[in-house]
């Protein structure tokens, strides 16, 4: 795995969902809602990665290729227009190529996106897309997130906009979330134990258009609910099994 800087859902839980009204703001967007244990809230909201307000925005791209590029389309393209071009140039340049698990971090200008911070993570060729692969990306992000310190990050898969459809949405949000939350529990885990920070993370944002809207919310509640048993199963023994 490649990092590169650049400078410029557990248990069961109550699911609620809002939509905007006539007199609501700008900013209001349909959202489903769980409130999961461990502190974890998980959303799906009806919006882009260029609209969220979120201290870390976390987007992934296939590996380069002009083709590629070329069949790009709504959401990245957006996105890259907010920031004046620097993804595309990044990635013609060599400079994020998007080779598996592959980051890059960027700060966005002011007035350009809401994020506070743009994490890029590669998926490499098409031909290896899997759900272990998008639950690794989930781990990625988590960590990051904790290194960042922040409580709220964000996350649009852009595997369609890239003209890829061999996974459904629902399952590819559904297998980053279950990274994000098998490694938030490590962190916990490890932070008893003084060998940690702990979790940072108290909300995970899943983007979502109207068309996979209710998919995303069906995988989320699913997932919540299969990784609890997983943690349930998880070994409660202390990682150091000797004094250093």
């Amino acid at each position: 795995m490649r990092t590169t800087f650049l400078i410029l859902v557990l248990g069961t839980g109550a699911l609620t969902a809002t939509q905007p009204n006539s007199g609501a703001a700008p900013d209001d967007v349909k959202e489903t809602m769980i409130e999961a244990p461990d502190g974890l809230t998980v959303k799906v909201r009806m919006e882009g990665p260029y609209t969220a307000d979120a201290p870390l925005q976390v987007v992934c791209y296939f590996k380069y290729t002009p083709e590629r590029a070329k069949r790009m389309a709504g959401a990245p393209v957006e996105l890259d227009k907010h920031l004046g071009g620097v993804i595309a140039s990044l990635r013609e340049r060599g400079e994020f190529v998007g080779d598996d698990l592959e980051t890059l971090l960027i700060v966005p200008p002011a007035g350009s996106i809401k994020a506070k911070a743009l994490l890029l993570v590669g998926l490499g060729e098409e031909s290896t897309l899997s759900l272990e692969k998008m639950e690794r990306v989930g781990n990625v992000a988590l960590r990051e997130a904790a290194r960042l310190g922040v409580r709220k990050a964000a996350f649009a898969p852009l595997i369609r906009d890239q003209g890829n459809s061999s996974i459904p949405v629902g399952d590819v949000d559904g297998a980053v979330l279950r990274g994000v939350v098998l490694a938030r529990d490590t962190e916990n885990r490890l932070a008893k134990e003084n060998l940690g920070k702990g979790q940072m993370l108290d909300e995970w944002v899943i983007e979502a258009g109207p068309k996979y809207f209710d998919e995303a919310g069906t995988a989320v509640r699913q997932v919540v609910q299969q990784t609890a048993a997983t943690l349930k199963a998880r070994s409660t023994k202390p990682y150091m099994t000797a004094n250093p």
